[in-house]
C-alpha cells in the first residue's frame, strides 16, 4: 500500500482506541480490493471537535467505539432510520462536508450468533445497557428472539428493557436467569478485568451458547468456563468481523473481503 496525495482516509474514533484491530482489518480489505485508502485511530475526547475535523480534513468513513456511540448522535447531520431506532451509532459516512450516522454492530452480533443458533424463538440474555448493547437487542428482536436484559446501572437499563419492551434484571439475578444464549455486551473481560467474569462458574453450563464481544483478550474468563461447561462459544472477533465488513462496504460501495479480513484479524492475534 502506497500513500500519497490520492489516500482517501478512514479511521477509528474511541477513548480508548490503542487496542483496537480494526485498523489491521480494514487495511488488509483496502488493499486487497485496490483501493487507495487508510485507517487509523484517532483517541478522540473531544467529540463535536472530531466530527468538524472529519468534514474539515475530508476524512471518508470512521468507525465509533466506546465511549462515543451514543454522543456522537447530536453532533451528526444525518442519521440511517435503524441506527435512530437504536439510538447508537457506530459508523461514520462523510461526503460533500455532511456526517451520516450507521450502525452496523447489530449485523455484526446477528450473524456471528446466527453461524451457531436459530434465534428465531430462542431466549437470549444480554448483559449491558450501553450502545452495543442497544444494537445487540435490536438485532436480537428483528431476528426473533426473546430478549432478557441484565444490568449494573437500574436507569440505563431498565430505560433499555423499556425501550425494546423486554424484562431488566440487576446483575445479581443471573445466577437464575434460564436462557438458550448469553451475549456480554460489557467491558468486562478487557483489560483490568480480564480475570471477571458476569456468570458464575457453575452456572454457565446453563446457557448452550455462550457470545462475548471482547475481543482483547480472545477468550474471556466467561468464554474459558463456557468451553470447559461444553457451550458452543463465539468470541468477539466475529463480530467485529462481520460489522466491519458492512462498515466497508458502506464506505466503498463494494463487497467486503470477508476472508481476507478474518485472515488479518486472527493473524493479529497470533493465531
Amino acid at each position: 500500500m502506497k500513500i500519497n496525495g490520492a489516500t482517501i482516509v478512514h479511521g477509528i474514533m474511541g477513548n480508548p482506541v490503542s487496542h483496537s484491530l480494526s485498523p489491521v482489518m480494514h487495511n488488509a480489505a483496502f488493499a486487497t480490493s485496490g483501493i487507495n485508502g487508510v485507517y487509523v485511530p484517532f483517541p478522540v475526547k473531544d467529540v463535536a471537535g472530531a466530527i468538524s475535523g472529519f468534514k474539515a480534513l475530508g476524512v471518508r468513513g470512521v468507525s465509533v467505539t466506546i465511549p462515543h456511540k451514543q454522543a456522537v448522535i447530536a453532533h451528526l447531520d444525518e442519521i440511517d432510520p435503524v441506527a435512530e431506532r437504536i439510538g447508537a451509532v457506530n459508523t461514520l459516512v462523510v461526503s460533500a462536508g455532511r456526517v451520516k450516522g450507521y450502525n452496523t454492530d447489530w449485523l455484526g452480533a446477528n450473524r456471528a450468533l446466527s453461524a451457531k443458533m436459530n434465534l428465531a424463538g430462542a431466549a437470549v440474555l444480554l448483559l449491558g445497557a450501553g450502545g452495543s448493547a442497544r444494537a445487540i437487542g435490536f438485532g436480537l428482536l428483528e431476528a426473533g428472539a426473546r430478549l432478557i436484559i441484565a444490568s449494573r446501572t437500574p436507569e440505563s437499563g431498565k430505560a433499555l428493557a423499556k425501550q425494546l419492551d423486554c424484562p431488566w434484571h440487576p446483575l445479581a439475578d443471573i445466577p437464575h436467569l434460564g436462557a438458550d444464549a448469553v451475549v456480554n455486551a460489557t467491558s468486562v473481560g478487557m483489560a483490568k478485568m480480564a480475570d471477571v467474569s458476569l456468570v458464575p462458574a457453575d452456572k454457565i453450563g446453563d446457557f448452550a451458547v455462550v457470545m462475548d464481544i471482547v475481543y482483547a483478550p480472545l477468550e474471556t474468563r466467561m468464554l474459558v468456563e463456557a468451553k470447559e461447561a461444553g457451550c458452543l462459544t463465539i468470541n468477539g472477533v466475529q463480530m467485529l468481523l462481520h460489522q466491519g465488513a458492512a462498515q466497508f462496504e458502506l464506505w466503498t460501495g463494494q463487497p467486503a473481503p470477508v476472508d481476507v479480513m478474518a485472515r488479518e484479524l486472527m493473524a493479529a492475534l497470533g493465531l
